[in-house]
């Protein structure tokens, strides 16, 4: 198979970052755009509501919460209604009674309230995109590949541990990386499926994984490989570090970055390496957890460390090498898109 084209979107809690692939074109003649993150803008029409006073109203698709969600309690906590559809309230919580339970009214309709202000979740919007692209001339290619971070759907107790519960049963299962690229996500991850129904036929990715393949673009990083080293992406929630060899993961942890400082990650990642970091002492940090697979030598390499995402200059001083695929630490995750969603559809390695 041959693919022309590929549109990579990363999405973030701060950017999406747009990657438009295009075989035989030098990486750096590629149309590139960072756009903010649809649940920063909405966060952002939030906040503007809170200040006037006006009622809310989501509706739309399943999305990414994080400065949306915090917006919407500080905009409840200033006293004023929001109102959301029942698929739009899987953005706040996975259980619709907790989202109840949080203070949220959940309608099928927009309630008649004067002055309402409607707001429409989505994680993509391609038509807008093709829109902005369209008097450039270009246009939107059949292939498209969408990375969101997701924590699978959990209805009950801690979704931090189930989470982490995925990873465990992925590592436990062979590690492969290309098994983390999706054309059909397992049922479990409801963001992923929610933006198929906003772009039909996209690949799709967690955004962890996606910046784990962009880091093997990375010419230094990518040296290791058969050795194995230490990949780190710094994003702006979710720090993830993982044991790579091959295109293999033998071991990772996962915490929240706002928890995180530059000691915090160097004693991290050393105790990973050396195979002795258990999920018990991240997750009671409040971090997802960690695990190590048997399959794990920590006598064999692993003393490169390649560090990548927005948040990477935590890592500064700690003698780690900051990935940047063709030049460009911001796009590492869309051109760990573009790789995976070659490898997944089985295209031709000299097209390029």
């Amino acid at each position: 198979m041959t693919i022309e084209r590929i549109l990579a979107i990363d999405v973030g809690a701060g950017t999406q970052d747009i990657l438009l692939w295009e075989a035989g074109q030098p990486m750096e003649n590629n149309v590139k755009l960072i756009l903010p993150a649809w649940t920063t803008i909405l966060a952002r029409q939030v906040k503007q509501a809170t200040q006037a006073g006006r009622p809310l109203f989501l509706t739309g698709n399943l999305m990414g919460g994080g400065p949306l969600v915090s917006a919407m309690k500080r905009h409840m906590r200033a006293g004023y209604p929001v109102y959301v559809t029942p698929r739009a309230a899987l953005t706040i919580r996975d259980n619709l009674d907790q989202v109840r339970e949080r203070g949220y009214d959940i309608v099928e309709e927009p309630p008649d309230v004067p002055d309402l202000l409607t707001l429409h979740t989505r994680d993509v919007d391609l038509a807008a995109l093709a829109d902005a692209l369209a008097p450039f001339g270009v246009t939107i290619p059949e292939t498209v590949a969408i990375a969101v971070q997701d924590h699978g759907e959990c209805l009950e107790g801690s979704n931090r541990r189930f989470r982490f519960q995925l990873w465990r049963e992925f590592v436990e299962g062979g590690g492969s990386m290309l098994d983390l690229a999706y054309r059909e996500p397992p049922s479990c991850y409801t963001r992923m499926l929610a933006v198929q129904r906003d772009a039909p036929g996209a690949i799709l990715m967690d955004t962890g994984p996606a910046a784990l393949w962009g880091i093997l673009e990375d010419e230094r990083a990518a040296a290791h490989m058969d050795e194995g080293f230490i990949a780190v992406n710094v994003g702006n929630q979710h720090t993830l570090g993982v044991l790579a060899r091959g295109e293999r993961i033998l071991g990772l942890f996962e915490h929240h970055t706002v928890l995180m400082d530059r000691e915090k990650l160097a004693r991290l990642v050393e105790r990973l390496r050396s195979g002795i970091l258990t999920n018990d002492e991240v997750f009671d940090a409040h971090g997802h957890g960690a695990y190590v697979g048997p399959d794990y030598d920590p006598e064999a390499g692993f003393k490169f460390v390649a560090v990548t995402g927005p948040q990477r200059q935590m890592a500064a001083g700690l003698g780690f090498h900051f990935a940047a695929p063709y030049g460009d630490m911001m796009l590492t995750g869309s051109f760990g898109l573009v790789t995976a969603t070659r490898r997944l559809l089985g295209d031709d390695p000299s097209n390029r």
